[in-house]
Formats: C-alpha cells, sequence, structure tokens
C-alpha cells in the first residue's frame, strides 16, 4: 500500500486552514479557487490525501480540484473527528488545531477515499433541495391561509401558494430533464418505481442523495439509510436497539414510501402486520419494512432487474 502525506484540512467559508505534516507547517487558504488551484498543483496524487470534515457544501471547489488532480480525499463525519481528537487528550478546539487532528485522524485510521464529486448528481441534489425547500414553503402558507380571515391577506396567500406550486412544478421539470440526461439514471428510476410504493419523488431522492445504490451490501445500505438498529448492551444488559445517524432525507422518503407499500403489496403487508403484532409497535415494524424495501431497491439496481 502507497504511503500517504495524510493532510489536514478545516472547512470554513471564508478560509481553509491546512496541516501539512511532511513540512510541520500550518498555513490558511482563502476558499476561492485561485488559491485552492495553487495549493492542489503542489500535490502529489501517489503521496499527498487530504482528510477534512463534511461540514457543508464550502468545501465543493475544493473537492472538485482535488478530483481533477486525482488526489484522493475523505470526507469524515465530524461527530467521529472530535471523538478521536478527544481519546487523544486534546479538548481545545480552534480551525488549526482542528486541521492537525484531521491530519492525525487520517494517518492513524487511513480512512478511504471517497468517490469524485459528479457534476450532474450534484446538480440533482442541488435541485432536490430546492424542492424541498418550496414545497416546505408552500405547506407553510397554506398553514397561515388556515389563520387567516382578512379577504386581502386570504387572497395574498392564494397567490403565493399559487406561484409556489408552479416554480414547484418547474423545478420537477428541471430535475426530470437532468434524469434524462445524466447516463444510465433514467433507467435507474423506473427500476426503483418498479418497486410497490415507491413513486418518483422517492426515487428522485435515492438517486440525489444514495449514489452508492447498487453497490452495496445490505447492511451498509441499511446504515447509509440509517435504519440499522445501534446495540446499546453493557454486561448482563442488554439495552433498547434502536436507529440514528444515516441519510435523513433518504430515511423519509422510505418511510413514506413504506406507508405505500404495505396497503399496496402483500409482502410487505404481511411482514409489516406479523413484526407489528410481535413486538406491539407500529412504528418498528415501520422501520423493519423500510430496512427491507432499502435492501431490496439496492439488489435490484445491482443486478440491473425491475421489482418482481
Amino acid at each position: 500500500m502507497i504511503a500517504h502525506n495524510f493532510i489536514g484540512c478545516d472547512v470554513a467559508k471564508a478560509a481553509l486552514d491546512l496541516y501539512d505534516p511532511s513540512t510541520g507547517k500550518l498555513h490558511r487558504l482563502a476558499n476561492r479557487d485561485e488559491a485552492i488551484a495553487g495549493f492542489v498543483a503542489g500535490l502529489e496524487p501517489t503521496r499527498d490525501f487530504v482528510v477534512l470534515e463534511a461540514t457543508g457544501h464550502h468545501d465543493r471547489l475544493l473537492r472538485h480540484r482535488l478530483a481533477a488532480a486525482g488526489i484522493g480525499f475523505a470526507r469524515l463525519n465530524p461527530v467521529m473527528v472530535r471523538r478521536f481528537a478527544e481519546a487523544r487528550g486534546r479538548l481545545a478546539k480552534t480551525d488549526r488545531l482542528d486541521a492537525r487532528i484531521l491530519s492525525d485522524f487520517g494517518k492513524t485510521l487511513q480512512p478511504a477515499a471517497d468517490r469524485p464529486p459528479c457534476p450532474q448528481r450534484e446538480r440533482l441534489c442541488a435541485l432536490a433541495r430546492r424542492r424541498d425547500q418550496l414545497v416546505e414553503l408552500r405547506a407553510r402558507e397554506w398553514r397561515h391561509l388556515s389563520d387567516t380571515f382578512d379577504p386581502a391577506i386570504r387572497a395574498d396567500i392564494e397567490a403565493a401558494v399559487k406561484d409556489l406550486g408552479r416554480r414547484i412544478e418547474a423545478v420537477e421539470a428541471a430535475i426530470q430533464k437532468q434524469i434524462n440526461e445524466t447516463g444510465g439514471m433514467a433507467e435507474r428510476a423506473r427500476q426503483v418505481m418498479s418497486a410497490p410504493g415507491v413513486g418518483a419523488i422517492t426515487a428522485l431522492i435515492l438517486l440525489a442523495h444514495m449514489p452508492e445504490l447498487g453497490t452495496l451490501s445490505p447492511k451498509q445500505a441499511a446504515s447509509l439509510a440509517g435504519l440499522a438498529p445501534i446495540n446499546r448492551d453493557s454486561g448482563q444488559r442488554r439495552g433498547k436497539r434502536s436507529i440514528r445517524g444515516g441519510r435523513p432525507r433518504v430515511r423519509r422518503a422510505l418511510y413514506m414510501a413504506v406507508l405505500g407499500a404495505i396497503k399496496k403489496a402483500p409482502r410487505f403487508r404481511t411482514f409489516y402486520e406479523a413484526l407489528a403484532a410481535r413486538s406491539g409497535s407500529r412504528k418498528l415494524a415501520i422501520i423493519a419494512v423500510a430496512r427491507k424495501l432499502i435492501t431490496i431497491l439496492n439488489a435490484m439496481i445491482r443486478d440491473n432487474k425491475q421489482y418482481g
């Protein structure tokens, strides 16, 4: 295995704080394309590996520049990084200290490199997020309407609702166009929509927010969706299992899909009813069905098959 020089990078909107263990130096870089391009030009694909936290979209320029240059990088869960720092007795937190910790994390645990970013899929994610925002705004306006009796205000709210509806339709058209223009994505959407309960919106969320689908083991698929039960055992005590982590937007979409699948498909309904009766919890049963559904969808994409 090629030894890497793990460069820690703390990302902020305006600047990147970098620690290079090969020189032992910390330096700050403007989070601008020109500055990042100059930094990346000095890296070696066979030597350097950049470690950063997944804390938003401010790392987009850096990720694209690194991928174009063939430099490996890993975006880490901030909770994991903080616990690593605490385990090493480093309780203080500054941007520069975080860069050092990220470098140490990379050297110690050697995380796998992330996939290079896909511009088409990133645009699809952005469109999906925008649709969610507009739908939430429209729902909020509907709630305002129910509390308003003044005719002029009601007319204004109704006009806003209609306008938001038109904007949602425009975004959905852009989403469909993006899916059709991205190689293989339209066929993948048709595959997942062949499963009970999975409509166009659930398919969109899965394609946009879970691109790994079809390449995962059943456990990995459930974990990424935040549907894998977490043990809480200690000694003789057996704690209550619970789900957490993962990708919440994927989990919410699957939850809604499951409600439809239980109604439409005897296979899912029988599984749900048996588990609900045995556990005494409908919520637990729905989560279990969602876990079953995501593993089925993962296998469908892996095997390039429709549901059946």
